[in-house]
């Protein structure tokens, strides 16, 4: 939690500085979602994010000297630089990447799930996803298909109370996004996103069923981003000061530091050391991206189509 953090702030002061092209929307207080249920994964298992996308690819297991490179356009990157903030991925540790398209990585899940299924891999699907795509076509589409298949498929719903400047209580009539799970005869849990223990705990289960062949959970985080939907937005003109710092002092990583000096299982000082080790990590990857080189132009049309398939293959 505490690197995808300090990932966060070092990116929006890059941007700040004009070294990352494109928009970057951070994750920063939404932290207890991603790595609470990465940690009920396994390698093998996949991830599809949205837009906002940094703290699931690195808690899912991603190289942040990679990431870095990519946000700052570099041939070294994920996508060799031509993909940017919202378009990271990594399959080799099941991230299928980031989908800027709202809604538009849930059926993704759901076809990776139907793999799964099919070739019985025993691999779980999770996608992540906001609000705003709670009320997206596509989200009741793959609802309703991966009940129907039971397909090993974890839908999760980051619900940060804003589609962008949009509040969910203007635009969802349910009292919870979870609600919705009855329809289709699935499970439904509502969980303190800002608490990465019980994240951890409601995913393990969801996670769990879904292995065992009993079908898809939806799981409703509820959380809150401390930025604006991207850097530079003016979040003032639909959110008050007072709502933000009142989330705020709901930190996820800041609680979790007080649980853990207050049960006595760490030091501050062992924390203190891995908040420096996580600040060390991220200005190593800044390093490297900064001397990294810039794409040839002659690769501007390399990877823009998939190699066909030959037979057999």
């Amino acid at each position: 939690m505490q690197l995808i953090r300090t990932f966060e702030n070092h990116v929006k002061q890059l941007y700040s500085e004009g070294k990352i092209p494109g928009d970057v929307h951070l994750c920063s207080g939404e932290e207890a979602v991603a790595v609470g249920v990465a940690s009920t994964l396994r390698n093998g298992d996949y991830v599809v994010s949205p837009h906002r996308s940094h703290g699931h690819c690195i808690a899912k297991g991603a190289n942040v000297k990679s990431m870095m490179a990519e946000l700052l356009g570099k041939s070294t990157g994920y996508c060799q630089g031509k993909g940017g903030s919202m378009h990271v991925a990594d399959f080799s540790i099941g991230m299928l990447g980031a989908y800027p398209v709202v809604g538009a990585g849930i059926p993704i899940a759901v076809g990776a799930g139907l793999s799964s299924k099919m070739r019985n891999s025993g691999q779980v699907a999770v996608s992540f996803f906001g609000d705003g795509a709670s009320n997206q076509g596509t989200f009741h589409e793959s609802l309703n298909l991966a009940s129907i298949w039971k397909l090993p498929v974890v839908f999760v719903c980051e619900n940060n109370q804003y589609a962008e400047s949009t509040s969910v209580k203007d635009v969802v009539p349910t009292e919870n996004i979870a609600d919705r799970a009855g329809a289709y005869r699935i499970p439904g849990a509502v969980v303190d996103g800002m608490d990465v223990f019980q994240v951890h705990t409601k995913s393990a289960e969801a996670v769990e069923r879904a292995r065992q062949g009993s079908g898809p959970t939806l799981l409703e985080c509820k959380t809150y981003r401390f930025e604006g939907h991207n850097i530079g937005e003016p979040w003032t003109t639909y959110r008050t000061r007072e709502e933000t710092e009142s989330w705020m002092k709901k930190c996820p990583i800041a609680k979790l530091r007080r649980n853990l000096i207050s049960e006595a299982t760490m030091t501050s000082t062992e924390l203190n050391r891995i908040d420096a080790e996580c600040e060390q990590l991220v200005l190593d990857a800044i390093e490297f991206a900064t001397n990294s080189p810039t794409p040839d132009p002659s690769t501007a049309f390399v990877d823009i189509y998939a190699n066909p398939l030959t037979k057999g293959g």
